[in-house]
């Protein structure tokens, strides 16, 4: 296992832990001693990894805190503009554009489409990634039991386009997603197969700012269908792009964070940690 995996699962198990703890404040050596390691190494990596201390990353992860963000995001497109470009960190969220495969190819399956895939390390565990000329056409965080599906649904979904594993191509976009303040900024394009509604809802997702949350009602009033809050959750499950088309972004109305394709204690340690890096800016 390479240090990066070990650390986020390391990490995750402590964030579990304080997660299933909070009411009784579990201390660092509590922490420390639940994940098998040294207070000072634990508090060393976690840092590192988070930007704060794992009791203030806690505070990004309650539903006290999580309500208020709610509020603050009640308008999307408002709290979009409000981000604005005024760091250089935030510049990111504003660097992807979203591209529909035409309706004739979207009938075809990507016929004529190349596209490679690759599999490698990120702050969240392992994640799958395929990319074509035009844009990135998936990615999903997977563990050994999952790579393997990753590949199937890719096919099944570009059933006539041809695909090869090429890691070189596909390193070079993840060092542009999870390092972009060291990357050019140039545009990341996303390609993406979908119905009108869905493509709605994704380009309504990549309006939330990094350290924001939203719900799926929100988002519903945001794409002019308010009662429409059902298919807007069935919408955001098919996402077929994480963390790009930041899905993990939204939770329930009550402040819980609720579920994840990629599972709900990744949602948790994304969240907290996109919360960590934008309110310590």
């Amino acid at each position: 296992m390479d240090q990066q995996t070990y650390n986020y699962e390391k990490i995750a198990k402590a964030i579990e832990f304080i997660v299933a703890n909070a009411k009784e404040q579990p201390s660092l050596f509590d922490v420390a001693e639940e994940v098998s390691i040294s207070q000072f190494h634990f508090q060393r990596v976690f840092t590192e990894w988070a930007g704060v201390s794992p009791k203030k990353f806690l505070q990004y992860i309650t539903a006290g805190y999580l309500k208020d963000k709610i509020r603050e995001s009640s308008n999307l497109v408002e709290l979009a503009e409000s981000a604005g470009l005024s760091s250089q960190s935030r510049v990111y969220d504003h660097f992807m554009a979203i591209e529909a495969v035409t309706p004739q190819e979207f009938k075809t399956s990507g016929k004529g489409l190349e596209i490679s895939y690759g599999f490698h390390k990120t702050p969240f565990g392992d994640c799958f990634l395929a990319v074509t000329e035009r844009g990135i056409c998936a990615m999903a965080f997977v563990d050994e039991a999952t790579r393997d599906d990753q590949l199937i649904q890719l096919a099944k979904k570009w059933h006539y386009a041809s695909i090869s594993p090429d890691q070189n191509i596909t390193e070079n976009y993840i060092g542009r997603i999870f390092q972009p303040e060291k990357k050019s900024l140039e545009k990341l394009p996303l390609l993406v197969q979908g119905t009108n509604f869905q493509l709605k809802v994704w380009e309504a997702l990549l309006s939330i700012p990094k350290g924001a949350v939203t719900t799926y009602q929100q988002i519903a009033q945001s794409i002019g269908n308010p009662g429409a809050v059902r298919a807007v959750g069935t919408a955001v499950g098919d996402n077929p792009i994480a963390y790009l088309i930041p899905c993990h972004r939204v939770i329930r109305k009550e402040g819980v964070l609720g579920e994840y394709r990629w599972g709900s204690l990744r949602k948790k340690a994304l969240i907290g940690w996109e919360a960590a890096r934008h309110n310590e800016e």
